[in-house]
C-alpha cells in the first residue's frame, strides 16, 4: 500500500464524525512509519469542523506516531488509542489532555456511522414494507377479479 492509498482510505475513516460539540481547536499529526506507506498528515477540528489533510501540521496539539496497521485499527474503533499507548504500539508527543481528545473524534464517527446504518435499515424496511403490500393489494384484486368471473 502506498502513502496515498493510505491517506485515502484513513481520511474515509475520520470524515463523516460530527465534531459540531467540539468547540476548542485540536490539531494532530500522524507520522506512519512504513516503508511503502510512510508519511505525514494532519487532523484538525476548527469551528466544530473535521479537516483530514495529506500534510505536516507545525503548530500541532499533539503528534501520534504508529504504523499504519496500527492507526487503521485504532480509527475504525478496533482499538483503543490508550491500549496502544500503553502497550508502545502508539507514541504521543505533545500535550496529552489534547491528545485524549482523539477517542472522543473516534466514537463520534462509530456513533454517525450506526446512525447511518440505522437510516438505511429503516428505509430498506420502508421499501419491503410498500413492495408487499403492492403485491398482497395485486393478489387481493386478483382474487376478486376471479371470484367474480
Amino acid at each position: 500500500m502506498t502513502y496515498a492509498d493510505f491517506f485515502y482510505e484513513i481520511k474515509g475513516k475520520f470524515m463523516g464524525a460530527d465534531v459540531s460539540d467540539i468547540h476548542e481547536h485540536l490539531a494532530y499529526q500522524f507520522c506512519i512509519e512504513d516503508e511503502e506507506a510512510g508519511g505525514s498528515f494532519y487532523v484538525e477540528v476548527k469551528d466544530g469542523e473535521l479537516s483530514v489533510e495529506p500534510y505536516e501540521y507545525y503548530d500541532k496539539d499533539a503528534m501520534f506516531v504508529s504504523t499504519p496497521e496500527v492507526l487503521l485499527k485504532i480509527a475504525e474503533g478496533e482499538m483503543d488509542p490508550v491500549a496502544a499507548f500503553t502497550e508502545g504500539k502508539l507514541r504521543v508527543e505533545g500535550n496529552i489532555d489534547k491528545a485524549l481528545r482523539l477517542k472522543e473524534i473516534i466514537e463520534m464517527k462509530k456513533n454517525a456511522m450506526q446512525n447511518e446504518k440505522s437510516v438505511a435499515q429503516k428505509a430498506a424496511d420502508k421499501v419491503v414494507k410498500t413492495v408487499v403490500k403492492t403485491v398482497a393489494k395485486k393478489a387481493v384484486a386478483k382474487e376478486n377479479k376471479k371470484s367474480k368471473s
